[in-house]
């Protein structure tokens, strides 16, 4: 027996006759007409441009449903790679973070032959290749300075000066001590979120990475960028009252960390008098002054004649920096690593 869709019409003359009845239908009501009449003659085969769009529509849902079969294993693919991020690789992150940040923060504090023994002492051999105006040998202990012997010769009759810090004097370098609170504050911050901590979400990782990031931008920012200051500024700084003997009028001295190196600037000035013709400009302030900038102190107003920067490279320092560096590239390269997700989860909190 013939399959139903490719049955015959039952005669000849009927199936003239259906055919006919098929014409004139299609004349009277077009396509639908012709169809309905060929279902009352007992035609069963359609037509193929009837079969053709269920065809297509059987096609399109099937495709639909494998796409979202593959979207959706995808999807189980890429939660438990997140889960896995979130609970097993952020922590040894976390635990890479610390050791970095603790050998940085032995940097800076320098301990002697005991955890608890005394900060040993470092001598810094003050230089220049560009002059030899000023000599002279600076002593860090921790973040101050404990010791300073420079030596100046004076430029116009070589006259030589000495001076050095007072026995009961010591001057802290607040750059190494907000660096080295930058970095406990930082190791604080991962110390926190221990082993047994389990982020949830990707917003709470980057949350805390931003916040260590910021710590150890800041700690690098307070080496790497010293405070401008103006003349009056440094003037008044108690720097100047550490010396014996007392410093004279005419010179004013800086100390700062550029980078990994101790700074020290001597200035030397002039008072410009009351009938002078010089255009008087006081001076903004700046990390290291020129000849030339003039400022106002006490009923005076003065020039700067002469200026002397050397300095000596600190090796801790630069360990320092070093770590801060790669602690940032690690920080950055899991919140990429979070980041990656939030284009699959676009809609709720990942």
């Amino acid at each position: 027996m013939l399959q139903p869709e490719l049955a015959a019409p039952r005669s000849s003359g009927r199936a003239g006759g259906g055919r006919s009845a098929a014409l004139a239908a299609l004349r009277a009501g077009g396509v639908a007409g012709a169809r309905a009449a060929n279902r009352r003659r007992g035609w069963a085969r359609a037509p193929p441009a009837d079969r053709a769009p269920a065809t297509v529509a059987g096609q399109r849902a099937a495709a639909m449903a494998t796409v979202m079969a593959a979207t959706a294993a995808e999807r189980a693919v890429l939660e438990e790679e997140f889960r896995w991020l979130l609970h097993d690789e952020v922590h040894a992150v976390l635990r890479q973070l610390q050791d970095i940040l603790k050998e940085a923060s032995l940097r800076f504090t320098l301990p002697g032959s005991g955890t608890e023994g005394p900060t040993k002492q470092e001598n810094f051999i003050l230089g220049s290749c560009g002059t030899d105006q000023v000599k002279g040998v600076l002593t860090l202990q921790g973040d101050a300075l404990s010791q300073a012997d420079v030596n100046l010769k004076m430029p116009r009759n070589n006259q030589l000066l000495h001076f050095a810090f007072r026995e009961d004097k010591q001057w802290k370098l607040q750059q190494i001590q907000d660096a080295r609170n930058h970095v406990s504050q930082a190791i604080y911050l991962l110390a926190n979120r221990d082993e047994s901590y389990q982020f949830r979400t990707g917003a709470e990782v980057l949350k805390l990475m931003d916040a260590v990031m910021l710590q150890l931008t800041r700690a690098r920012n307070r080496l790497t960028t010293p405070a401008t200051l103006t003349l009056p500024e440094i003037a008044a700084s108690g720097l100047t009252r550490m010396f014996a003997p007392t410093l004279p009028s005419d010179l004013l001295v800086n100390v700062y960390i550029n980078l990994n190196k101790l700074c020290l600037t001597v200035y030397q000035l002039h008072t410009l008098q009351p009938n002078s013709t010089k255009n008087f400009r006081p001076a903004g302030g700046a990390v290291l002054h020129s000849p030339g900038a003039m400022f106002e102190w006490g009923t005076q107003r003065l020039e700067v004649s002469h200026v002397h920067k050397v300095e000596s490279v600190i090796p801790w320092l630069n360990d320092a920096l070093v770590f801060f560096t790669v602690s940032l590239q690690l920080c950055q390269q899991l919140k990429d690593k979070i980041s990656v997700f939030s284009s699959y989860w676009s809609c709720r909190p990942f």
